[in-house]
């Protein structure tokens, strides 16, 4: 529902705009006076003001109070030259009386439409990376199962989400998911790091500037919050938020609006929040570190990812995806993993989860020159220090005798297709057979 200025002092035009504009809010202003001085203490999503042909300066005047918000022209003279006038002014639309109720409504709309269109495109300065359908998500295990079905039944709620889990475990992607499976889908969607903003500019960066506010400001700026006005915000890391901005958004939440800084002008935005942190929130709490009646606000709808290491069955799907999607971002080609590396993914740890798997296999896809990814090309990095690729030899070995068995499979049991597969000599692949004591009925030696 927007909010709508209508500078009108026709009574019959004022009930014309409400029928046409129903079930908008629609606040009226008798005279442009008067109109002025809303504009400079309150937002409005669209401008609707009748203007006569004498009027028409008053437009630059009334988009200098507030220059983003559409303004659309209503006049009793319908001519070429002040139709041209209007839009030169500033004017997004003119409409001519009488006018249909159609007409209005119509205007308005699009003017909506362009609006939100433009704070997208503000914020969307590089393209996002987004699993749109819960379905694609990769959950083999049964707490990720668990957590997926959870999100899909609370992604059409309005209700806050609060998502908990170690850094890397797909919180980022996952709000992406959420948003576009929401009633929401068709409005923005912004996503804003609050670890990775400098404080002195994480204000601006949220809640906007206005000219002048600081050194620097030389125009106004709106701020992600407005820009995600219909839409959802994504605050990652919401933990890392200085206090004196956790009280700004404390207001956000309770009653969806705030002020730019060093401005005045309450601005109104209609948003929902998704926040995301690795921190344990309640020691933050107690610590004083986070303001509990912020954390009372957000915790509303709790979901925990699980870190990789607790969902071992997701590690070879997601590491073939990864593969196949680096692949194809950096124009290379590759059969899959070669049995040791396979090995050596379900055995780490993963303290960097998901974000680590995916670092690990691009660099190896940049390094390899053959066909499979071979151990010689992983990196792995455990708290700081390198992991060798000869670690755990026994589960190495039981992850060998997996992959000669699918590559057998795959090779209808042709040894020497096999031997390709895993790139490595028929005389290597006849020694790994015999050490895991694999046999076939096809096999000569066997029959």
């Amino acid at each position: 529902m927007a909010r709508i200025l209508l500078i009108e002092s026709d009574r019959d035009w004022q009930l014309k705009a409400g029928e046409a504009l129903s079930p908008h809010r629609l606040d009226i202003s008798l005279a442009l006076n008067d109109a002025s001085e809303r504009l400079e203490k309150e937002a409005f999503d669209v401008v609707v003001a009748s203007l006569e042909s004498n009027q028409v300066d008053n437009i630059g005047m009334l988009k200098e109070k507030s220059p983003s918000t559409p303004l659309i022209v209503v006049s009793q003279r319908d001519s070429s030259d002040l139709v041209v006038q209007a839009i030169r002014a500033g004017a997004f639309d003119f409409i001519s009386k009488p006018y249909l109720p159609n007409r209005m409504h119509l205007a308005v709309s699009q003017a909506l439409d362009q609006r939100s269109m433009k704070n997208e495109i503000d914020y969307l300065r590089r393209t996002q990376d987004i699993t749109y359908d819960f379905d694609k998500i990769i959950a083999v295990s049964p707490t990720m199962k668990k957590v997926i079905n959870t999100l899909k039944r609370i992604a059409d709620l309005e209700a806050t989400i609060l998502m908990t889990g170690e850094t890397g475990t797909g919180k980022s992607i996952l709000s992406g998911t959420i948003h576009f499976n929401s009633r929401r889908r068709s409005k923005p969607f912004i996503k804003i790091n609050c670890a990775n903003i400098p404080e002195t500019l994480l204000e601006s960066e949220l809640f906007g500037h206005e000219k002048g506010s600081f050194t620097g400001a030389t125009k106004t700026r709106i701020g992600r919050m407005e820009q995600a006005n219909g839409g959802t915000v994504f605050l990652d890391e919401i933990g890392e938020l200085p206090p004196a901005i956790q009280s700004k958004l404390l207001r956000v939440l309770e009653d969806k609006c705030f002020e730019r800084l060093g401005g005045n002008q309450t601005i109104r935005s209609d948003i929902r929040i998704i926040a995301a942190t690795h921190r344990d929130l309640e020691t933050s709490v107690e610590n004083g570190n986070f303001r509990e009646d912020l954390y009372y606000r957000i915790n509303v709808l709790r979901v925990h990812l699980p870190p990789l290491r607790e969902r071992t069955e997701c590690i070879d799907p997601l590491a073939k995806y990864l593969l196949q999607k680096t692949s194809r971002e950096l124009g290379r080609h590759f059969q899959g993993f070669s049995p040791e590396v396979v090995a050596l993914f379900r055995a780490y740890h993963w303290p960097g989860n998901i974000r680590e798997l995916s670092n690990a296999i691009e660099r190896a896809v940049l390094l390899e020159d053959g066909r499979f990814i071979r151990p010689e090309t992983i990196t792995l990095y455990g708290m700081g220090r390198k992991v060798s690729t000869q670690a755990r030899p026994k589960d190495l070995e039981s992850g060998e005798k997996e992959m000669l068995l699918e590559a057998l499979e795959i090779s209808d049991w042709v040894q020497k297709d096999a031997a390709a597969r895993l790139c490595v000599t028929p005389r290597k692949l006849n020694y790994m057979i015999r050490k895991h004591g694999i046999t076939h009925t096809r096999w000569r030696k066997n029959k």
